[in-house]
């Protein structure tokens, strides 16, 4: 799995593997309970309704406990997921431009999934949380409006995993994979949680194949992302010279866009 991040994001702090999310604990009152007569019994509250899921192939499924970050519906799931071809999708950043090719043979469900939320500005105006520069660990994050690393869209939906990338030269085990500079991918919080986060892939990282690959950076696209990386990361007073955390050049996702 990833190296050790700060509990603050959620993967790669998805990408690290399990979500350390705050949660509120609702206390009681604090006053001492005092003798009364006795009341009729209150009535028992219905059962919560299951989280909803989409009939089609991706069932795309709501979580009630990690409500969307930014309103947004369910996406659509018709009875034959598109599987052939490739979409390309703009991310214009304050950074200079991120060319996208989605590829929907490799991942029909996750292509489906990230178009529906340009269509719908979900990533419009929000930042790109997380950048890692280890030896074999070279992303930039993105896909969380709240910029926390902990939100998402409301709903998840199963991987769609690579079966053909080559193993990591660094790793003798054979159990890492290379994802490529250029790569395109989900990150999650543990099987099955794909959400709205991803990450761009800046220089070849050594990982599990637990991520789904849904497509590619273009040429313009890495040249905005070696600009961000040359900026390094923000450093804190706890780690002044860090290799994993916020860009120190922020970066910005101002529009997403389908290009036609």
């Amino acid at each position: 799995m990833f190296p050790a991040h700060p509990p603050r994001t959620r993967t790669l702090s998805r990408l690290t593997g399990v979500a350390l999310l705050a949660t509120a604990l609702v206390g009681g009152s604090g006053v001492a309970a005092v003798a009364a007569p006795a009341a009729p019994a209150a009535a028992v509250p219905a059962a919560a309704a299951p989280p909803r899921t989409t009939p089609g192939p991706c069932a795309y499924t709501e979580t009630p406990d990690e409500p969307a970050a930014r309103p947004v519906p369910l996406p659509p799931d018709p009875r034959r997921t598109p599987g052939h071809g490739t979409v390309r999708v703009t991310l214009r950043t304050n950074q200079g431009p991120i060319g996208l090719t989605l590829d929907r043979e490799q991942a029909p469900c996750t292509v489906q999934s990230f178009l529906h939320l340009v269509r719908h500005r979900f990533y419009d105006r929000t930042s790109c949380h997380r950048l890692t520069a280890y030896p074999t660990l070279s992303v930039l994050q993105c896909g969380d409006p709240s910029g926390t690393g902990a939100g998402g869209p409301g709903y998840r939906y199963a991987d769609e995993l690579p079966t053909d990338l080559p193993p990591a030269p660094t790793d003798p085990t054979g159990v890492r994979k290379v994802y490529a500079r250029g790569v395109l991918a989900m990150a999650n919080a543990g099987p099955d949680t794909n959400g709205s986060q991803f990450f761009l892939v800046y220089a070849n990282s050594a990982l599990r194949p637990n991520y789904t690959v849904f497509g590619e950076v273009d040429a313009a696209g890495l040249a905005t992302l070696d600009r961000i990386a040359a900026g390094g990361i923000a450093p804190t007073a706890e780690d002044p010279a860090p290799v994993d955390g916020a860009p120190a050049l922020p970066v910005e996702i101002c529009r997403a866009a389908r290009r036609l």
